[in-house]
C-alpha cells in the first residue's frame, strides 16, 4: 500500500504548482464549510490571535489545502521547487553562518514548512528532527521525502536530541518545529497570542546549552503558483538566562513571523490542547 501511495504522489508531483495550489485551495474551502471540530478550532484559534472575520478563516482553510497539495512536489520535485524560491533576506543566513557558531533554525507551521530546510541545505548540511508516521504505509513516501543530499534526519527522541547537540557543537545547523505541543511533561505554560499554550522547552534548552544563534524561518506561498518567498527572523541576543524566558522569546518570535502572512498559519492545529502529562495551568496564569 505504501508503494501505491508513493506512485500516486509521484503522479501528483508532475502537476504544475499552480494547479496543485488551486486544487488544494478548492478542497480546503469545501472542508471548511463542513460543521465540526476542524471548522470550530480554526475559527477559535484565528480569533484568539485577533483574526475574527469569517473570510479570514475561509482563506486560512484554503491555504491549508494548498499546503497539503504542494507536498508531493516539494518532496519529489525538489530541484524544480527550489528554483521557484525567492530569498530576499538571505543576508541574515549568510551573516549568521559566518560567525561559525552553528545555528538553530526554527520553522513553525507556517506557509510551506517543508521547503525551508531544503532551501537551507544550499548553505550547508542541516540536521532535522522528524516523527515516524503513525501509519506504517506512509513510511515509503516519508523516506523518499527525506532522501535529499545534505539533509540529515534524526528521530524525535533522546538519540535525536544527542545528535542535535553534537551537530551544533561542530558548528553545523539543525532545524525543528517549535510550535508542536510536547506529548510528555517536558513543557511550560506560556502565552501564545495572549492565551496560555503548553510550549515545548527543547528548542530553548538547545539554544541556551550550545549558545548558538536562533533563526526562525518560513516559506510564504506566493499566488498563482509562482513559488515561495523564504522569510528569516533572527532572535536578538544576548538570550535570557533561563529556559522559560527563552521559550517565551521563541513564542514571541513566532508571533512576529506569523503576522507577516497570517492566513498561511495552520490555525487548525490544536495548539492549545492539554496533554495528559502536562501539569495544570497555575491559577495565577489563567
Amino acid at each position: 500500500m505504501g508503494f501505491m501511495l508513493l506512485f500516486f504522489l509521484r503522479l501528483m508531483s508532475a502537476l504544475p504548482l499552480r494547479v496543485l495550489h488551486a486544487l488544494g485551495r478548492f478542497a480546503g474551502s469545501i472542508v471548511y464549510f463542513v460543521p465540526g471540530r476542524y471548522h470550530n478550532r480554526l475559527r477559535e484559534n484565528a480569533a484568539q490571535a485577533g483574526f475574527t472575520e469569517g473570510k479570514f478563516a475561509r482563506r486560512a482553510a484554503a491555504e491549508t489545502g494548498a499546503m497539503l497539495m504542494e507536498l508531493p512536489k516539494v518532496w519529489l520535485q525538489t530541484e524544480q521547487c527550489l528554483a521557484l524560491c525567492q530569498n530576499p533576506d538571505s543576508d541574515i543566513v549568510t551573516q549568521t553562518l559566518a560567525e561559525n557558531r552553528g545555528v538553530l533554525y526554527l520553522t513553525p507551521h507556517l506557509g510551506c514548512f517543508e521547503i525551508t530546510a531544503r532551501r537551507l541545505v544550499q548553505y550547508g548540511p542541516i540536521t532535522v528532527m522528524f516523527r515516524p508516521p503513525r501509519q506504517s504505509f506512509l513510511e515509503p513516501a516519508m523516506r523518499a521525502s527525506r532522501d535529499t543530499p545534505g539533509l540529515h534526519s534524526v528521530p524525535a527522541n533522546v538519540q535525536g536530541i544527542r545528535e542535535f547537540v553534537r551537530a551544533l557543537r561542530r558548528g553545523e545547523a539543525v532545524g525543528m518545529l517549535p510550535d508542536q505541543v510536547p506529548s510528555s511533561g517536558d513543557g511550560v505554560w506560556l502565552p501564545f497570542f495572549e492565551k496560555r499554550a503548553y510550549t515545548m522547552t527543547l528548542a530553548a534548552k538547545l539554544a541556551l546549552q550550545t549558545k548558538v544563534p536562533v533563526v526562525l524561518t518560513a516559506g510564504e506561498r506566493l499566488p498563482k503558483g509562482q513559488g515561495w518567498k523564504i522569510h528569516y527572523l533572527r532572535l536578538p541576543e544576548p538570550f535570557p538566562d533561563n529556559v522559560d524566558d527563552m521559550a517565551l522569546l521563541i513564542n514571541q518570535g513566532m508571533e512576529t513571523l506569523i503576522q507577516r502572512f497570517p492566513e498561511q498559519y495552520l490555525w487548525s492545529y490544536n495548539r492549545y490542547k492539554v496533554p495528559p502529562e502536562a501539569p495544570p495551568i497555575p491559577e495565577h496564569l489563567r
